[in-house]
């Protein structure tokens, strides 16, 4: 793993304080809109960011004639709608609903479950984690009460490969072979039979909302829980075995090219997809959206990725678009203080001469080693930042930025972005 100077935090409670929670969580989803700027956003939570052929078409049919004309990937492989009217609710649930993207109008912003994205293509992993996310749905959907489930609280599913395990789950399942999961939460783990893994998940949700109450602060995730209180998963139904716990890996994202005989892994640009470019991942056996703002193509060989790279898409590791995210920014936001995804640009306008950003990956800049992924927030609360090291520029009232903390003049932000993603 690279080793770099950690980002500067999100604001956080005082040391020994817990976090009081008043009131519910303002989570948008697909029939709770958000009110923005841009106007209107919904988010569509996607178990294992799993979609159909039908789906994403629908999807890019929504973009254009009810939005902004672009789908946005979540940093949970979730799907976002913005620039929606006020007076679209009650059409795109409709739409949604048709399309089977709203199983449950109680249960949908709880189905929060990132799951491997290659598992069960690629042929690595110990188990395929993408029916244990089918399976989980399932039960979560079946379950009344995990309707009271925050809308931020989040099952991750990790294949054994790592690729998803240290992503921040409250309940996270990783396949170690055998047969045999381990269940982690709060800092601890159990070993368990594969097959008991999703029903185990859901019973150790159950349990952290019955801890919840008890402590009595409105925790919306098991991080939030207050000193003392701890979800005991053996009170939650679970029969286990304890194993210890060692620190939950955080491997590397999935890369862009070709995944075993019949799939491919692209990045979405920004984290945005066209409709166009939605249409262009078609035909496909199914389409997975993944944490890293990037899409999997299942039943699709290496021939298609000329034409994806043409459509605008993230094709190649070395590409300079690639592990670069950033928030909403100006003008979709009002708490931001720039237009973070024109400065995002590789080579933005802020260089001398640039002549400002294409359609889609510009020349290949390539380097010796892998590049930290960099995220670009217009205001201090870095809204969709990854999770382990990353670079984080950050906008300031003047107009200026900070890169990893250090003030950077808007015109010097490219080669100081380079340098700190550069850090070992």
């Amino acid at each position: 793993m690279l080793a770099a100077m950690p980002p500067t935090p999100p604001p956080t409670p005082d040391p020994g304080e817990p976090r009081i929670r008043d009131r519910g969580d303002a989570c948008p989803g697909a029939l709770r809109l958000h009110s923005a700027d841009d106007g209107r956003l919904a988010r569509l939570r996607l178990p294992g960011g799993r979609l159909t052929s039908r789906q994403v078409e629908i999807l890019a049919d929504a973009a254009e004639t009810l939005g902004d004309g672009r789908l946005s990937i979540t940093s949970r492989g979730n799907a976002e709608l913005r620039g929606l009217a006020d007076d679209c609710g009650a059409e795109l649930a409709s739409l949604l609903g048709e399309a089977g993207l709203l199983p449950s109008p109680t249960h949908e912003r709880v189905r929060n479950i990132v799951a491997s994205p290659a598992s069960g293509l690629d042929g690595l992993g110990a188990a395929d984690v993408q029916l244990w996310a089918r399976e989980l749905d399932t039960h979560l959907r079946s379950a009344p009460w995990a309707a009271a489930l925050s809308g931020r609280f989040l099952f991750v599913l990790d294949d054994g490969r790592g690729d998803v395990a240290g992503l921040g789950g409250d309940v996270t399942l990783v396949a170690v072979g055998g047969g045999e999961a381990e269940l982690h939460v709060g800092g601890r783990a159990v070993r368990l039979a594969s097959s008991d893994a999703p029903s185990a998940a859901l019973a150790v949700a159950g349990g952290f909302l019955a801890t919840a109450r008890k402590a009595g602060t409105g925790a919306w995730r098991v991080r939030e829980l207050p000193e003392g209180y701890a979800v005991d998963v053996a009170e939650s139904g679970v029969t286990a075995q304890p194993v210890p716990t060692p620190e939950l890996p955080q491997g590397p994202p999935l890369s862009p090219g070709v995944l075993g005989p019949a799939a491919l892994s692209v990045l979405a640009p920004l984290g945005r997809l066209t409709a166009a470019q939605l249409r262009a991942l078609l035909p496909a056996e199914e389409v997975r959206l993944t944490p890293w703002r990037g899409v999997v193509v299942a039943g699709a060989g290496a021939d298609r990725l000329p034409a994806l790279d043409a459509a605008g898409l993230i094709t190649r590791p070395d590409s300079p678009w690639a592990g670069v995210t950033a928030c909403t920014g100006r003008p979709g936001c009002a708490k931001s203080l720039a237009d973070v995804r024109a400065d995002a640009v590789p080579g933005h306008p802020g260089r001398p001469g640039h002549p400002g950003p294409g359609p889609g990956p510009g020349p290949v800049e390539r380097t010796a080693a892998p590049l930290l992924p960099v995220h670009f927030s217009g205001c201090e609360r870095r809204c969709g930042h990854p999770h382990g090291a990353w670079t984080d520029v950050l906008a300031t009232a003047g107009g200026d930025y900070l890169v990893d903390g250090v003030p950077t003049p808007r015109t010097a932000l490219p080669e100081a972005v380079t340098a700190a993603r550069t850090t070992r």
